[in-house]
């Protein structure tokens, strides 16, 4: 019992700083985005953004190495098995070393790339490259320096990441907006950027030390220990197919719709997706500290428990899950006209395909949690599936239907890998049971939904009419009194 308590308070502990940091940096960006652009101009952020999504590829080359320790780590952490931890720290920093190395050459190489990249640019070299190369040495302190943060994500501790890191960058923006307001000085805003990397890293590794002050880590064995894991590496090359099958559907989204559609309809899609992501981090931030919880309970090895944990989660998903869908189905228009005006809605039905993906996605990081947390990787094949079926579909879907087509394609990859494949896997090779329950569930669930649906959107459609266009403010009041209703029903 005190185990499953020191798991819910840790959750909860996450889910609190996770949440307290998503408003204050969500306020924070609307200002500091306003800043720069007034100040340093939008071709900056704009070339700023486009270097970071550069170096992002780069770190692709990370394999899912993180991922494939923080599962390894579960057993020895429940059982305190400090003699261990260090071991595989001291592996994991090892690896990460060389994977510090191998995105160092290719930043290198890259970098000779930037000119033919940024052919027409108001930005002389010397600024591009400086931003560059300070951008790569931030990713790559991660790398050579903050590795034994994984140690906090596995032990249920990540908050102690979140808040350090998420203060840092609070204060670097801060110092930065005004940096850009009175001086106006591009290398000044790349330096402080830089800075603050190496400062959270070094206030990182104090706090690190002081959690676990008998970490003992030493990269230089990390060599002759790697060949006492083999597990990491096989865990690795099983989650490296996983995170390039999720990276590529990700961003062959927009790529199909200006094929089949147009740019125009890259934007007007790009408006709903923004909004939604917000929405569904705002969710990830409150049940995503539960992560290394549920690996720490599977480690424990109670198969009653596990399935009770299982099924308490699943319904908070449904039930959350819902309200989402039900918040941006009646809310997203009207935010929208207010926003930035009629002209860039979207048709209802897209709304609704879109909602149906984001409710899979948010449904599924149960049974996701649970198959990594029961280590079950090695079904290699199901992402490449996903994409060809994703592909397949959508270019066929693209072609006869525009944008509703492609998105009706990503609808039938998820619901043939993610609501079909991965429950029944996990039940099969995890809990070793029939999975008939967690269909039967789950269209319990969805019917309670849809009921729900109907009642609300008949109270307001006949009784109760709220002009939620009218402004920012009825739009607040009017949509939180119907999501109550809701969610109460």
């Amino acid at each position: 019992m005190p185990q499953q308590e020191s798991r819910v308070k840790k959750s909860l502990l996450n889910a609190r700083v996770n949440l307290i940091f998503y408003f204050l940096t969500l306020i924070l960006s609307f200002f500091s985005r306003k800043i720069f652009l007034d100040t340093l101009g939008a071709d900056f952020v704009g070339l700023t953004g486009t270097l970071q999504n550069l170096l992002g590829f780069l770190n692709l080359a990370e394999l899912g190495i993180g991922s494939a320790i923080g599962y390894v780590l579960y057993k020895p952490l429940f059982d305190h098995d400090e003699g261990k931890i260090n071991e595989i720290i001291s592996v994991f920093g090892y690896l990460y070393r060389w994977i510090g190395f191998i995105i160092l050459v290719a930043g290198l190489i890259l970098a000779f790339f930037l000119p033919p990249i940024f052919p027409h640019t108001k930005f002389e070299m010397g600024i591009i490259f400086f931003a560059y190369f300070a951008f790569l040495a931030s990713s790559l302190i991660g790398y050579f320096a903050n590795y034994k943060q994984t140690l906090l994500g596995a032990d249920q501790k990540n908050y102690v990441v979140t808040a350090y890191f998420q203060t840092a960058n609070i204060v670097k923006v801060l110092i930065q907006m005004a940096s850009a307001y009175y001086t106006g000085s591009y290398y000044l805003w790349v330096v402080i950027e830089l800075t603050f990397g190496i400062i959270y890293s070094i206030i990182l590794n104090w706090k690190i030390n002081q959690v676990y002050p008998w970490l003992r880590s030493e990269v230089r064995l990390g060599k002759q220990l790697f060949k006492k894991y083999p597990e990491v590496m096989k865990y690795t090359k099983q989650l490296f197919v996983h995170k390039i099958g999720a990276f590529s559907q990700y961003q062959l989204t927009p790529i199909l719709i200006y094929s089949f559609v147009s740019l125009q309809m890259v934007t007007y899609y790009g408006n709903y997706s923004m909004i939604i992501d917000k929405v569904r981090l705002l969710f990830e931030n409150f049940l995503g500290g539960t992560n290394a919880g549920v690996g720490n309970l599977i480690a424990e090895g109670c198969k009653s428990k596990i399935m009770k944990v299982f099924w308490e989660l699943i319904s908070i998903r449904f039930f959350f899950s819902g309200i989402i869908a039900y918040s941006v189905y009646i809310l997203i228009d009207p935010f929208i006209t207010l926003w930035i005006g009629s002209e860039y809605l979207l048709p209802r039905s897209t709304v609704v395909l879109m909602l149906i993906c984001i409710c899979i996605n948010l449904v599924r990081n149960v049974v996701d949690q649970f198959i990594n947390g029961y280590g079950l990787f090695y079904d290699v094949w199901s992402p490449i599936a996903e994409i060809v079926l994703y592909l397949s579909s959508a270019i066929f879907g693209g072609y006869l239907l525009g944008l509703n087509g492609i998105l009706i394609g990503n609808i039938i990859s998820l619901l043939l890998i993610i609501c079909i494949w991965k429950p029944y896997f996990l039940y099969s090779k995890g809990f070793k049971t029939n999975v008939r329950e967690y269909w039967i569930n789950c269209f319990y669930y969805i019917g309670v939904f849809f009921i729900a649906f109907i009642i609300v959107r008949y109270i307001f459609s006949t009784f109760i009419y709220i002009e939620l266009e009218r402004n920012f403010f009825r739009w607040l009041l009017g949509g939180a009194f119907e999501i109550l209703i809701f969610a109460i029903i």
